[in-house]
């Protein structure tokens, strides 16, 4: 296999591939801390509307309290 065949542009030099790939990595991170996050907020939703769910077919109706402020 010739030599301009293994890099994707054979006029790149070494720190400008470096370059490349640090800022794949960062934006590989930051994605994978998004993706994580999202995932967090809608698993902790999911088990709201579980507890919710379960207390209104128990038959509470106090489930969802309103906080009214102090006069």
């Amino acid at each position: 296999m010739p030599d301009n065949e293994q890099r994707p542009n054979p006029e790149q030099s070494p720190e400008e591939d470096d370059r490349d790939r640090r800022k794949a990595n960062v934006f590989l991170l930051v994605a994978a801390f998004v993706i994580t996050g999202a995932g967090i907020w809608l698993m902790n939703g999911l088990l709201d509307a579980r507890k919710a769910d379960e207390c209104m077919s128990s038959g509470r109706r106090n489930c969802y309290p309103i906080d009214a402020p102090a006069r």
